[in-house]
């Protein structure tokens, strides 16, 4: 668990090298910090198009570069040691361990993974998405001593703060009703048809930016489909409905399970063997750069063909900031 002030940066190992858990930013970790972090945001990427033969511009779709996060860190290691060669080496040792954690060779070499980089300020917990990467420590006389400032930055794949926690909520299939059979009949017969989903799950978003959620179907299902039904509006959620739907043309037996991640980082739609799926999306689903949860109460539904009725998702998301 994080105290006020400090820094945690995680990740997993990958085969020969090492994953880590490496916490900064206050005296007792030995790491602290000289100066306030510093957040840098990207500077805006526009579409803006000059005017044929007119006077200014056509403003065009913008886009908002990444953030970059810049510590400068005092590596103390002073008190390791009751002689100077003992300090040395202490520090020497501090160092080494700092920069193997800000090499990031465990994810470096793998497209699209990041690391975490987690802090409490203020009593929030938030973290970023990244990977570190400049690490320049500036050694001295100092350093002889126990002592060593370090620089170091973590590039964010996005500009956006997410709170550290992690919410969830679970809905099962509504199963269609039976009314007996109407004609004409032809075989084989089957008392099977799509879920009515007439009731729904609340989720309820919260932050200052729409969050991304994690969807994760669970079978025996064919034609599964989540509808997200944005409540923002009362007139509007009484006059229809309003929002989004990812749908996949395929059959999910017992025990089989999809995740559609519409994460930057991620962008995946795999099977719980790991197998790719994203073929299997119908036509009318968003892109997954659009499959973002607004602001505020909506409803959730899992439709599909179900003769167990068993089956059901979960749909997970974290709130998001523009800042900490």
């Amino acid at each position: 668990m994080l105290s006020e002030g400090e820094w945690n940066l995680v990740y997993e190992p990958s085969g020969l090298h090492p994953g880590a858990d490496f916490t900064f930013g206050t005296t007792a970790s030995g790491y602290y910090l000289l100066e306030p972090y510093e957040i840098a945001y990207g500077d805006t990427d526009n579409g803006d198009t000059p005017l044929p033969q007119a006077d200014g511009v056509r403003l065009g779709r913008d886009y908002r570069a990444a953030a970059t996060l810049t510590f400068e860190i005092g590596v103390d290691s002073v008190d390791s040691a009751a002689d100077q060669p003992g300090r040395h080496g202490h520090n020497l040792a501090a160092l080494s361990d700092m920069g193997r954690v800000w090499d990031a060779e465990a994810v470096r070499s793998r497209f699209g993974v990041p690391t975490v980089l987690r802090t409490v300020q203020g009593g929030r917990r938030r973290r970023f998405y990244g990977r570190p990467r400049k690490w320049a420590p500036a050694g001295s006389r100092l350093t002889r001593h126990g002592y060593t400032p370090v620089v170091a930055t973590f590039a964010c794949v996005d500009g956006v703060a997410y709170d550290d926690a992690e919410k969830s909520v679970r809905v099962d299939l509504n199963p269609p009703p039976h009314r007996g059979l109407a004609g004409p009949l032809r075989t084989p017969l089957t008392m099977t048809g799509e879920s009515a989903a007439t009731t729904s799950v609340a989720a309820v978003v919260e932050g200052t930016k729409p969050a991304w959620p994690v969807i994760t179907i669970y079978g025996p299902i064919s034609q599964p489909s989540c509808e997200v039904v944005l409540r923002d509006d009362e007139q509007l959620w009484n006059g229809g409905q309003r929002g989004w739907r990812v749908s996949l043309d395929r059959k999910l037996r017992a025990g089989e399970w999809v995740t559609i991640d519409p994460q930057p980082w991620a962008r995946t739609v795999l099977l719980n063997n790991g197998g790719s799926v994203a073929g299997a999306l119908s036509r009318d689903t968003p892109r997954m750069q659009d499959m973002q949860l607004p602001l505020g109460r909506h409803d959730l539904v899992l439709r599909g063909v179900d003769a167990t009725g068993s089956s059901f998702m979960t749909v997970a998301w974290r709130d998001a900031y523009t800042y900490l």
